[in-house]
């Protein structure tokens, strides 16, 4: 999804500690925690170590009140919407309903945008330059949130992520825009992990599970609508504007999520293990990875020896550039944290690499208007949100690996489904009902890889990890997206059908291993 793209979802939380997380001897929090605290974060009104807990026996209050008091704090920590938390909830949600009708959007009307601008050859680097660009974001994102607090980075990011979509919807060649959508990926980069943070900073760890599985419900509304409107904005009014229309609606999200953010400043112990050097080495890295992401894709354009002088040097690159930027282990998956970020990078390039060909499919090979061909994405976002909310009815305790095994047979069945419609027999009923279990896949596999992720990383880190988690979404897909759109180029003069056979066998391989490698992870407690 551009924002992570916005296609990988904000869809799609972490930082400094809840008070029954802090070691014996660990740093109190920082004056600036303690006063959001009160007010919105996990040690606020009742919560156990807040000011009413250590105060109560000593104000003689009655049993009664005591137990009124307990009540209400038990609320609170069960429920998004209790008062310390609810404005912040609902702008987040927001935010990540905004990236999520951009991503639906933007996807729907990029086949019309690819004949618009004559750059069908291109089709694929509009959402692999995204991706590659987010990477420069997320790293950034990651130690700045830890080091600074959230804000900055969330403000900073909504600020880049309009002027691309601005720049976008204005250019008039396939090579600006794709300029345009760099610059909103590095924007989407900031955003992605940002948020990932806030809700680490300032919600309990009961509620986190529950704060993933809003996010990935918030993509429910935009799916049932956001293809339809961009159909309807394509046909009728150009498509211009449905690069144009979505900064209006960031600003106001903007207006909702950043104002409960006041005084939410650096974690308590800020400590990643990261020197301003070796931070500034990092971003070095993020942006070779940025750069040998672009070179790959357009080395695979070549149609000549020329190529090898691109893709040679850049996949070395970015094979050393990865294994800089993502945990110790995370190109072999090893068990643990590497693993983790593994899975949903595989997941998320066999997931939207898939998506991304689904419009062209059905619009160039099916005679599909831009409307009924987003109505696909349409349920298969639908079976994304419904995938969450199971998710969200059971517990960490039960065996991950049995969610993200289930979870990637899903991905790789819906795969082999939309790849049926190449047949130009094949009902189309075969692939809107994979591309449904396809969802419900992803909606099992994103909750539960967060909350792993949460639980495997210490406070002071889960704003370095919940920047890789996002970055092995970037950088499979994006490497996908290069590998798949190059043979899909090189292809398309020759055969159409065995050009969309090409990409869907990379990204249904892609599921195929993620169910292998699901049982590989591993949560110490």
């Amino acid at each position: 999804m551009s924002a992570n793209d916005g296609s990988i979802r904000a869809r799609a939380l972490a930082a400094a500690p809840s008070l029954e997380s802090i070691e014996p001897g660990a740093p109190a929090p920082s004056p600036d925690e303690s006063k959001l605290a009160l007010r919105s974060g996990p040690a606020g009104a009742g919560a156990p170590g807040s000011v009413d807990s250590v105060t109560q026996d000593d104000s003689g209050r009655h049993e009664d009140d005591g137990q009124a008091d307990q009540t209400t704090s038990d609320a609170a920590a069960t429920s998004l919407y209790a008062p310390r938390y609810r404005g912040l909830t609902i702008g987040a949600v927001a935010l990540v309903a905004l990236v999520a009708f951009e991503a639906l959007a933007i996807t729907t009307a990029m086949p019309t945008v690819a004949r618009a601008l004559n750059g069908l050859p291109l089709y694929a680097l509009a959402f692999a330059g995204t991706l590659a660009a987010s990477v420069v974001g997320m790293v950034a994102a990651g130690r700045w949130a830890d080091t600074r607090g959230p804000a900055a980075p969330l403000r900073h990011g909504i600020a880049w992520f309009s002027l691309g979509l601005i720049a976008a919807g204005l250019a008039p060649s396939m090579w600006l825009l794709i300029a345009g959508r760099v610059v909103q990926g590095f924007g989407g980069g900031l955003i992605s992990v940002a948020l990932y943070v806030v809700v680490g900073r300032v919600y309990p760890t009961q509620l986190r599970v529950k704060v993933f599985v809003a996010f990935a419900a918030a993509w429910a509304v935009p799916a049932m609508v956001g293809p339809a409107i961009s159909g309807a904005i394509v046909e009728h009014a150009g498509w211009r504007w449905v690069f144009l229309s979505v900064p209006i609606v960031a600003a106001l999200a903007a207006l909702l999520v950043l104002p409960a953010l006041r005084g939410l400043g650096p974690a308590s112990s800020a400590d990643t293990g990261l020197s301003n050097h070796e931070q500034t080495t990092r971003l070095l890295w993020a942006l070779l990875t940025t750069v040998s992401l672009l070179a790959l894709h357009y080395g695979g354009q070549q149609r000549d020896w020329t190529a090898l002088l691109w893709l040679l040097p850049a996949t070395a690159a970015l094979a050393l550039s990865a294994s800089r930027l993502l945990p110790a282990g995370a190109l072999r998956a090893a068990r643990g944290l590497p693993t983790v970020v593994s899975l949903r990078g595989i997941g998320a390039g066999a997931f939207f690499m898939t998506e991304a060909y689904i419009p062209l499919l059905l619009s160039q090979e099916r005679g599909l208007s831009a409307t009924w061909a987003g109505l696909v994405l349409t349920l298969g976002a639908v079976g994304w949100s419904t995938g969450s909310w199971f998710r969200g009815r059971t517990t960490q305790a039960r065996a991950p690996q049995r969610f993200l095994q289930a979870g990637m047979a899903m991905i790789a069945l819906g795969i082999a489904a939309i790849a049926a419609l190449i047949d130009a027999h094949t009902p189309l009923a075969v692939g809107v009902a994979g591309w449904v279990i396809a969802g419900l896949g992803m909606g099992l596999i994103y909750p539960t890889l967060s909350v792993l992720m949460l639980e495997l990383s210490p406070p002071e880190r889960q704003g370095v990890n919940s920047s890789a988690l996002h970055l092995g979404d970037a950088i499979y897909t994006a490497t996908a997206l290069a590998i798949g759109g190059s043979l899909f180029a090189a292809l398309l003069s020759r055969s159409h059908t065995w050009a969309y056979v090409c990409g869907f066998a990379i990204a249904f391989a892609l599921a195929l291993l993620g169910l292998a490698l699901a049982a590989r992870v591993r949560v110490v407690r």
